[in-house]
């Protein structure tokens, strides 16, 4: 059993949430510490009605733990996790640095949970635009397997962390008051724009953020034949990534087709009545664990394709949420043996 808990990087906006979520989902434990960087160590946190002091991360913070889960910056995790699994600890990581080693599997529930039986010590999850498109993908590549896909991101502020919200916030009230005002996390005005670049460039004109969309899911599919086509867009939104996503399948999928598979899929909502104004949007989207989908539609420029607008919580189901939810298969899996 996987009884003792350890939560890496516990201050933070991801981890404040997934506290949140532990106690919301009353997730199984026997004891449970929270784990920080030097700077945020001796901080005290609420958990389940009891008070506990932050404490430093270090290698001998993971003696005894069962599971650990981390939404730390990259090169923290690089750090600490090889410090755990040294300890007999397994790691479910939010981080970017282990998604893409070859010997780590790279899990969302509702899509490849079987995964999580070839860890070797450390489960990832993926980048959040990748995570809520994967989820959108599942029913419809298990009907009729998709060949290709086009997508275009509207991304939330929040996704840049702390100060990018308040690059939102205080840039917005600068533009209203005729005032400067100096932007941390963006390179450009985010208030009242949009900025066609997240991430740096990467290869062939696309940016770190576009390539990561077009790995992690091939590498969620264990697919390399998925082909992935991905434009991602800083919005001056708060929270919640949107997504515009045209899928092409190897046989015609119809909209009502689609509708019913979305509508019977794990960790789906569908919102679409166009005509009465219905369908996802951030303001109605955040808070939530799910992934919204309306906006389904025949694509009539080809064939075999289809398109629909797709919502989620990225600081939700895009990081805390799918971390949780591995740690509960986890758990789960060591029940049942």
């Amino acid at each position: 059993m996987y009884e003792n808990l350890a939560i890496v990087g516990a201050t933070g906006a991801v981890g404040r949430l997934i506290r949140q979520l532990l106690e919301e989902r009353k997730f199984p434990y026997k004891t449970i510490k929270f784990l920080a960087t030097k700077r945020s160590a001796g901080t005290e946190i609420t958990f389940n009605g009891e008070t506990h002091i932050v404490e430093e991360m270090t290698p001998e913070s993971f003696k005894g733990i069962d599971i650990a889960i981390g939404s730390t910056p990259d090169e923290a995790a690089a750090e600490f996790a090889p410090w755990a699994v040294a300890a007999g600890c397994i790691v479910v990581d939010e981080s970017g640095y282990w998604r893409m080693k070859e010997d780590v599997p790279l899990v969302v529930p509702e899509v490849n949970p079987e995964a999580i039986q070839n860890h070797k010590g450390i489960i990832s999850s993926p980048n959040c635009s990748t995570t809520q498109m994967v989820v959108a993908m599942k029913p419809l590549h298990d009907a009729a397997k998709i060949k290709r896909v086009v997508v275009s991101t509207y991304q939330a502020t929040s996704g840049a962390g702390v100060v990018g919200e308040e690059d939102l916030v205080e840039g917005a009230k600068a533009v209203l008051n005729g005032s400067d005002y100096e932007y941390k996390a963006f390179k450009h005005q985010i208030a009242f724009n949009l900025i066609p670049q997240i991430g740096g460039p990467k290869y062939e004109g696309y940016t770190s953020e576009e390539m990561k969309m077009v790995y992690e899911t091939r590498k969620i599919f264990g697919d390399e034949s998925i082909q992935v086509c991905p434009t991602c867009v800083r919005v001056p939104v708060t929270n919640c990534h949107s997504e515009s996503i045209l899928v092409e399948t190897e046989r015609p999928i119809s909209a009502e087709e689609a509708r019913e598979l979305f509508e019977k899929a794990d960790g789906i909502t569908v919102v679409d009545d166009l005509g009465a104004g219905e369908y996802p949007m951030p303001k109605t989207c955040t808070g939530k664990n799910e992934v919204f989908i309306g906006r389904i539609r025949k694509d009539i420029s080809c064939e075999n394709g289809l398109t629909f607008w797709c919502v989620s919580d990225n600081l939700r189901k895009g990081a805390a949420t799918n971390a949780v939810q591995i740690a509960e298969l986890l758990v789960r899996s060591s029940a049942a043996v």
